[in-house]
């Protein structure tokens, strides 16, 4: 997987989007369609919600392919602000395995670091990315 990542700006908070970890749930479509248009170009204009709006979405991101950071901050900042945030998983109804919070992951023996505050782990096994999920279970129809 590369390393891909895009960047939007509005009034010192950044959008930072990863799209190979996008699942293609729709839940920032559906939050902010005024935002979030995946036929425009560009396809988020973070000018058309308040940062409260947009923060509040991007935490609902069940793939952490959407995260976000505040440009007057530190990283060392932005990282405390994550890692005081409720760690949970949650069971995707017909789809992954949500990680909230940051993780390390055992892959054949290896540990892969996962520094997003959000991992969704496949759970259908047709995944072309395992251990993560990349919105296979639609294509296949998992009920589970």
């Amino acid at each position: 997987m590369s390393n891909k990542t895009k960047e939007y700006k509005k009034d010192g908070l950044v959008i930072v989007w990863k799209p190979e970890k996008c699942i293609h749930s729709g839940v920032c479509v559906k939050m902010l369609p005024k935002v979030y248009n995946p036929k425009g170009r560009p396809w988020i204009t973070p000018e058309h919600a308040s940062i409260s709006e947009l923060k509040n979405q991007i935490d609902q991101c069940p793939s952490g392919a959407l995260s976000y950071y505040m440009s007057n901050q530190s990283s060392s900042e932005n990282t405390m602000e994550q890692l005081e945030k409720e760690k949970k998983v949650e069971i995707m109804k017909n789809g992954p395995i949500i990680v909230h919070g940051p993780c390390s992951i055992i892959k054949n023996g290896e540990e892969i670091k996962s520094a997003s505050k959000t991992t969704a782990l496949c759970r259908c096994g047709a995944s072309g990315n395992k251990p993560y999920c990349d919105g296979s279970h639609a294509r296949v129809n998992f009920q589970g």
